[in-house]
């Protein structure tokens, strides 16, 4: 029975999620699968991988063949390398000791790398915060801006008014003295 360890389809349209699984290469792709060996999560930035590193690593020693999507996921995590570093105990190149120092510190090293990433992606996200606050605060200012003139505007205009409608109270009664002295 050939066996693969492939990706198993689930979630909802447009939110897939897998199960990496060992499974019969002849059964459909979301069918019966041998074993569940983990998550695979595209939907979050860095992609979220949980993964049984021993399993995966005893069904590539039986002879389990990854798809390329599943090889890739099993290379980020570390899973090829043990494969590898066991080949090499098998073959008396090293010690289980030595495999397992091996194995430890490029794990140290991913983890490093991954946490990296994060915070430069919380950095990223944080400053572009930043960056629309400051812009809303400038539409704000613009606004308050344009309200503060449209109000002095307004001010202008009333007291122009009231100036005209004071000069038009004060001519007619101007020009009544003045027929009043005209008949006198």
């Amino acid at each position: 029975m050939p066996v693969k360890i492939r990706l198993q389809r689930h979630g909802r349209k447009g939110k897939p999620f897998y199960w990496v699984v060992a499974a019969d290469s002849r059964a459909k792709r979301d069918g019966k699968f041998l074993e569940k060996l983990g998550t695979y999560n595209p939907n979050t930035n860095p992609a979220q991988i949980e993964l049984d590193v021993d399993s995966s690593v005893k069904w590539l020693q039986n002879g389990a063949q990854p798809s390329d999507t599943a090889r890739r996921i099993l290379s980020y995590k570390g899973v090829l390398l043990k494969h590898h570093l066991l080949g090499g105990v098998a073959k008396g190149a090293l010690t289980e000791e030595q495999a397992q120092a091996k194995f430890e510190a490029w794990l140290e090293e991913k983890a490093g790398k991954v946490d990296a990433k994060k915070d430069d992606l919380a950095k990223a996200k944080e400053d572009a915060k930043a960056k629309a606050l400051e812009a809303e605060k400038e539409v704000n200012e613009k606004r308050k801006a344009a309200q503060a003139e449209s109000e002095a505007e307004a001010n202008t205009e009333e007291a122009t008014e009231d100036t005209v409608a004071e000069a038009t109270e004060e001519a007619p009664a101007a020009e009544t003295d003045e027929n009043k002295e005209a008949e006198a």
